[in-house]
Order: C-alpha cells, then sequence, then structure tokens
C-alpha cells in the first residue's frame, strides 16, 4: 500500500562508506533530491555510535544507505524514531537490515535493478568472449607472436554460433541475460526450481535439470541466490559433469561453488572459469587461481563502479519522489522477498 503524500519535505541523510555523495547523484539528481527533501547534511555518516551520529539519526525521516553503511538493528533505530523509508543505493540489503526495520514498519528500497545491468552486460561479454576462446587465444598469441593464420587452419569449436550456453537461475540479473542473448544465435539452456517449462519458453530458454545443464553446455553462467538450499550447488560432481574446455562463469556469488572442487578441475586445466567472485572474498594470496592461465579472475567489478554507480542514485531518487508524493514504491521489500535474494 502507498503511503500518503507528505505535507511538510522530510529530512534526508545519508550513511555509507568512502564513496562521495557525487559519485552516486548527477548534479541533476542531487537537484531533484534537494526540490523534495531537506538534506540533513552532505558528509555520509560512517557509523552510528558517535552523539553526532545520533542527532542526525534523530532528525531523519528517509535514510540513503550504501556500500560501508553500518548494519540498523533495532538499537539504531531506537535513536531515529521518525525514519520512515531506508533506501538502499546498492544492490543487496542482506548484511544491513533485519526483522527490526520491517517490524517498525519502515519501508524498504533498494537499487539491485539498476545494479543488474551492469552485471548483466559483464556477464554476456563474459559468455561471448569465453564461447568465441578469447582468452586462450589472446595466450597463443602472446606466446606465439607470429600471424596464426587461424582463419585458414582452425578447426576447432571456437565461435558463438548454436554454441550451448547455460544460466543457472532466472533471478533478476538471470533474466536480464537472457534477454540479452536473444540477438545471438545461441541455444540457451535454463536451471531454476521455481521456473516451468512453459514460462522458460516465454524467456527463450530449454529449462533442464542442473546435472543436464552442467553436462550439455559449453559454457555455464551462474545468477542464483546464495542461500542455504544453494550453496556449493555447484559441487564436484557437477564441475565433473562439465564437458573437457567448458568455461564456468560465476558474477553471482561466490559461495554457489565448492572452490575446493573447482580449484582442484582448474589446475588439471580441464576447464576455464571467468570469477567475478569466490570463496573467500578476497582468495588468499597463494591461490593458484591467480596465475592459472585458463583462469580470468575480477576483483568483483561486474555490480556498478566508476560513472556506473549514478544509475543506482537514480533509481533512489526515483523511489524517494515516488515516497514523497505518496506513490506505490517500484522496488519495495519485503522480509520475505528479503529471503530469496542474494
Amino acid at each position: 500500500m502507498p503511503s500518503p503524500p507528505l505535507t511538510t519535505a522530510p529530512r534526508l541523510s545519508f550513511a555509507f562508506g568512502p564513496i562521495g555523495i557525487d559519485r552516486l547523484f548527477s548534479e541533476a539528481d542531487r537537484h531533484r533530491l534537494e526540490s523534495c527533501c531537506r538534506i540533513a547534511s552532505d558528509e555520509p555518516l560512517r557509523e552510528f555510535e558517535s552523539e553526532a551520529a545520533r542527532a542526525l539519526l534523530a532528525d531523519t525521516d528517509i535514510l540513503i544507505t550504501g556500500w560501508g553503511c553500518p548494519p540498523i538493528d533495532a538499537a539504531v533505530l531506537a535513536t531515529a524514531p521518525s525514519i520512515r523509508l531506508i533506501a538502499h543505493a546498492a544492490g543487496s540489503v542482506k548484511h544491513l537490515i533485519g526483522p527490526a526495520v520491517f517490524e517498525r514498519g519502515i519501508a524498504v528500497t533498494n537499487a539491485a535493478a539498476a545494479n543488474a545491468i551492469p552485471v548483466a552486460e559483464f556477464a554476456l561479454a563474459a559468455i561471448l568472449f569465453a564461447s568465441k576462446d578469447v582468452f586462450r587465444f589472446q595466450r597463443l598469441y602472446a606466446q606465439q607472436r607470429r600471424p596464426l593464420e587461424l582463419h585458414q587452419s582452425f578447426d576447432g569449436d571456437s565461435g558463438s554460433w548454436h554454441k550451448k550456453v547455460g544460466i543457472v537461475g532466472a533471478s533478476r540479473i538471470g533474466r536480464r541475460v537472457l534477454d540479452l542473448l536473444h540477438p545471438h544465435d545461441i541455444d540457451i539452456f535454463l536451471y531454476d526450481p521455481l521456473v516451468n517449462a512453459a514460462e522458460a519458453r516465454l524467456l527463450g530458454a530449454n529449462l533442464v535439470s542442473l546435472s543436464e545443464l552442467m553436462g550439455e553446455c559449453q559454457t555455464v553462467s551462474l545468477h542464483a541466490p546464495l542461500l542455504a538450499t544453494t550453496q556449493h550447488m555447484i559441487n564436484a560432481e557437477m564441475l565433473a559433469r562439465m564437458r573437457d574446455g567448458a568455461t564456468l562463469i560465476n558474477t553471482a556469488r561466490g559461495g554457489l561453488v565448492d572452490h575446493a572442487a573447482l580449484e582442484a578441475e582448474l589446475s588439471s586445466g580441464r576447464l576455464s572459469a571467468i570469477l567475478d567472485v569466490t570463496e573467500p572474498e578476497v582468495l588468499p594470496a597463494n591461490s593458484p587461481l591467480y596465475d592459472l592461465p585458463n583462469v580470468v579472475l575480477t576483483p568483483h567489478i561486474a555490480g556498478a563502479i566508476g560513472n556506473e554507480r549514478r544509475l543506482l542514485g537514480r533509481l533512489i531518487v526515483d523511489e524517494i519522489e515516488r515516497f514523497v508524493a505518496g506513490k506505490p514504491l517500484q522496488h519495495s521489500l519485503t522480509l520475505e522477498s528479503l529471503q530469496h535474494q542474494a
């Protein structure tokens, strides 16, 4: 249910890590905030314990949070009696809020839908590069430093045409990846226990079991949330089902994969991987994955970085304008929906 429109401009505060407000909000979006809210401070809170922080929270109706915001528990809420909306200018809020927020009737929204855009784009690029064997050819070219004349002599399976690609998880990001894959001549397989075959067809994919997907597809991209039921879902058995030379892509959560089993497969050279997330994150300095030629390891950059962060800020400003006007939030969260998110 939408809240009634606010009769006075709400007091707004920020709480997140070292990223400045100007990195999240363009000048135009900042003006939009100033038009509908009274900004209490230009300096984001980084802690909630000091007297100054408590005084600011006590005078806050809307709290914009982001990466680096401390957890908001019952003790913090006791110092913030007026908060009516927590707007998270990032993706997951599982680490940030708990039942106490919802028990207080505080509205919660986040920018996961905006963050899904760069993640899906990263995944698409990884899928296409994996299908084309880009990283293998880059290494070969660097080693031999001569014309390889592949257009004449190469008879391998590189290329995207009717390559079998598996998507694990029809999540927000997973569905966006499916959309991005549609213009390409790729055979798409999907595993998601919450999706039926008819829905999968509407998404442009063939619904299969996880074991069938792992055995059929040359490239597998993970987009499931990390839950008790998905922890290490990609285990030694599932990895062993993958074809020789297949590629595993993970832009979701490192805990989806049994990394001991993955390290063994990758060290053997049988599989390749493009990993933006790992378990643990960051990997130990002596992990072989840093140096294996069949592994592309990136430091959790698939989500919004650099100028992409302003995508998140814009969505949050949209949500705050709706809240102030008494309109329903488009990205509201409930305690129940939170249990199924990454």
